[in-house]
Formats: structure tokens, sequence, C-alpha cells
């Protein structure tokens, strides 16, 4: 039977940078024979992060958060897949909101404050984290690596991959202010050389995330 992988798009910018390293991952899996449903964090209807209901803290609903909104089908399809690429652009030295509220669901539901069993997930699965910045590689992988080991607590074991230096705008010269921070020749350099390393490489960590 293929294997199931949920593919999450937590930035709101389709087909640019972060959309095209999930793809790119999806596509890996793909090739591995698994079975791939993505979602985009920014076209679902309303959620919001946790609130705080500790209704996944009783017993009949240990591991489901049961809050009803946009964000109910992504962790459903999570709780039942053998596998997850979930990909966010940085914001402000963070993810998005957007992934912001998926990772507190995804998280709080199964934390059970349970000193012999602080984590209730009875079906790991391995995790592919992206991130995409414009900052240099190695600016946020501090970040990063917190995001790992915490999804590889409460998920399953998380590999983690960074893109930086990234290509923001087609024609930086169009903006209405110049964005004197960057040099535009270099970055288009760079996404023209570097970036499609970047989605070789993913490409290959979604085939061994599906195998």
């Amino acid at each position: 039977m293929s294997k199931s992988i949920i593919a999450v798009n937590a930035g709101p910018r389709k087909g640019w940078n972060t959309d095209t390293l999930i793809m790119e991952a999806a596509k890996g899996a793909e090739s591995a024979g698994a079975v791939v449903q993505k979602f985009d964090l920014f076209r679902l209807e309303k959620y919001t992060g946790c609130i705080s209901c500790f209704g996944c803290k009783k017993e009949k609903n240990m591991g489901h958060c049961i809050c009803r909104d946009g964000l109910t089908p992504v962790l459903d399809a999570v709780r039942e897949a053998d596998g997850l690429i979930i990909g966010s652009p940085n914001y402000l030295s963070e993810m998005t909101a957007s992934f912001r509220a998926l990772y507190e669901r995804l998280i709080f539901q199964n934390l059970t404050y349970n000193l012999k069993t602080p984590c209730c997930n009875q079906h790991p699965i391995p995790v592919l984290l992206i991130m995409t910045s414009n900052a240099p590689d190695d600016m946020y992988r501090g970040l990063v690596r917190n995001y790992q080991e915490v999804l590889s607590r409460f998920v399953g074991p998380t590999e983690i991959f960074v893109s930086g230096d990234t290509l923001q705008l087609k024609d930086y010269s169009k903006t209405d202010w110049p964005w004197t921070l960057f040099n535009p020749e270099a970055k288009q350099l760079r996404h023209e050389t570097v970036f499609p390393e970047h989605c070789k490489q993913v490409f290959e960590m979604g085939a061994n995330l599906a195998k």
C-alpha cells in the first residue's frame, strides 16, 4: 500500500521559494511511491492557534484537538499520515503566524503533562521541516533546531532544511522605495545557481521520507 504524505505550505506566496521547495519535496515523496495531499494554510477557512480549552487533555480526546475550524482537516490528515512535509518562510526572525497556529495545535494535543508518558502520540511519523529566509542559511539554524527538537518529541523524527538568501522579488527596482539592503544581481544569481541545488536536496529528502 502506498504511503500517505501530508505537505503543508505555511507561506502565503504560491509558486515562490517556500512553496517551490515543498512541492519538490512532495515530488520526491511521490517518486518513492507515496501519495501526497497538500494544504495551503493561507487558503483555508478561518482558524486560530491553540485556544487553551484543555479538551485534548480529557482521556477520551487524548491526541485529538477538539477545536473545530479550518485547521481540523489538516490535523486529521496528519494524524492518519505516514509522513509530514511542512515549510514556512521566516517572518521577523520567526515562522509565520499560520505555521505557529498549526504548530501549537499539532503539539499541544499530544502533550499530556504526565512525567511518565509526556507524549500520547501513538503514531509517530517522520517530518521534514523547511524554512526559507532572505538572511544567510545559518542565521536561524538555532530557531529551526528548536522546532526540530519539539516536533521530534511530539510528532516524529524530524529533519530540517534551511534555504537562505532567497530571492524575494522578480525585480527589486520596481519597489516604491529602494531596497538598498540587498544586492539584486547577487540575489538573482543565487536564485539561478544555488536554489536549484536546494530543490534537488529537498527532493531527495522527500523521497527518503516516503521510504
